[in-house]
């Protein structure tokens, strides 16, 4: 009784109905300022309605629910990776303004180093926090990958789907899902993709040295997955050989396997 009365009481937390007008405010400014057209506008639309709905049900599952400061300025990222959604789907019917589309981005990424100090030192940091700024950063670069698809080709698409095979892969193989330690290597890897495509996006420097980045990029973060994928068989080895202690609880407290790479 005392555990049903304990959930009765949760307090509901506004934060996902607040990053949903902002996404509309968003925009909005979009539409004014650049003219945004009507697929970007549609897009925007469903991308803040989706990001609602995962947030509400993933905080009906978690204790505490209150959002946190460190998950608010993850969600302002989420709103600027709904701006830059847009920005692209719009860009397949007529050209978009490179710099607010680059500008939003570049916000974002550096927002990404914010959230997690902001965890650490509030003593916010919770499961679903890390799994929510995984996945911004996720659909971030798969956004990133499919603009610069047109001036790099379609082997650029290699960067932003690379996570997605991974979990996909992770349903039929189990193992895959084990936790990961912790690896500066491989957020250092991460973060590299979302400034080589920013930077790629912005059309700055020469078009051969756009493509050796990139390619550059897309090569470490193969190496980071494999480098992951190979550990985990590892744990997966020991475990049914039944070596010393448990290795997958060895590694508690790493990192999600979603988030190799």
């Amino acid at each position: 009784m005392a555990g049903q009365a304990r959930f009765r009481t949760r307090p509901f937390d506004p934060a996902p109905a607040a990053g949903t007008v902002a996404q509309l405010v968003l925009l909005e400014v979009l539409c004014r300022a650049v003219g945004l057209g009507p697929a970007g506008w549609l897009t925007g639309c469903v991308f803040a309605a989706a990001t609602w709905a995962v947030l509400a049900r993933a905080l009906r599952g978690s204790w505490p629910r209150s959002f946190g400061p460190a998950n608010r300025v993850t969600l302002a990222r989420t709103t600027l990776v709904g701006g830059v959604t847009a920005l692209v789907v719009d860009s397949f019917d007529r050209p978009v303004p490179v710099a607010v589309l680059v500008g939003l981005a570049a916000v974002a990424l550096v927002l990404d180093a914010v959230d997690g100090q902001v965890a650490r030192r509030t003593g916010t940091v919770t499961a679903l926090g890390a799994r929510f700024d995984m996945e911004v950063d996720a659909f971030l670069i798969l956004v990133l990958s499919v603009h610069v698809v047109v001036p790099l080709g379609p082997w650029v698409l290699a960067i932003g789907a690379l996570r997605y095979l991974f979990v996909a892969a992770s349903w039929v193989l189990p193992w895959l899902r084990a936790p990961l330690p912790h690896s500066m290597a491989r957020k250092t890897v991460a973060a590299l993709q979302g400034i080589v495509l920013v930077v790629a996006a912005a059309g700055i420097v020469p078009r051969a040295v756009e493509r050796g980045a990139v390619a550059g990029a897309l090569a470490l973060l193969v190496w980071s997955f494999g480098r992951d994928v190979g550990w985990l068989w590892r744990v997966r080895r020991e475990a049914v050989g039944g070596g010393a202690g448990d290795p997958v609880a060895r590694a508690a407290g790493g990192e999600s396997v979603s988030g190799a790479g």
